[in-house]
């Protein structure tokens, strides 16, 4: 698994989690999915806080994904991006993202000297590359069917 967390660029490689980990993450998990859950927190010194339900959702999805061994991204994004921020989120190259900037594939805005791409063109963009890989993928397959390269 492979954890972004904006500004930081930490990777952490689900290779590392132990088994007593990835059991604690099932038993987390498990009881997460209970009906009318509702987590607690408590501190090292005895204090209690209620967790909120929008922390609950957002704990909840990432420890299935965790649970199912999925790659989980933890992104605090603000408006607009950095050029190596986006470059980040795409997992392409900062230069690679420049040359998107400037063949109007991304649009950008200019702050000062500085390019900044707005996080939702950028969520829009990936969606788009997904969404055509996807459709290209399946016409591959698609060929290699009909020539019995693919059964």
């Amino acid at each position: 698994m492979n954890t972004f967390l904006s500004n930081q660029n930490l990777l952490i490689d689900s290779s590392m989690i132990t088994e007593g980990e990835a059991e604690a993450i099932k038993e987390l998990e498990h009881i997460l999915n209970q009906e009318n859950s509702q987590l607690i927190l408590v501190t090292a010194n005895g204090e209690e806080m209620t967790i909120t339900d929008s922390v609950f959702r957002v704990l909840r999805q990432v420890v299935q994904a965790m649970a199912l061994g999925k790659n989980v991204s933890i992104v605090t994004h603000n408006p607009e991006l950095t050029t190596q921020q986006a470059a980040d989120l795409l997992n392409v190259s900062r230069p690679y993202l420049i040359k998107l900037l400037e063949q109007c594939e991304l649009p950008y805005i200019m702050v000062g000297t500085h390019r900044r791409v707005k996080f939702e063109d950028l969520r829009k963009y990936k969606q788009q590359r997904d969404t055509k890989r996807r459709q290209l993928l399946d016409e591959l397959i698609g060929e290699s069917q009909e020539l019995g390269f693919y059964e």
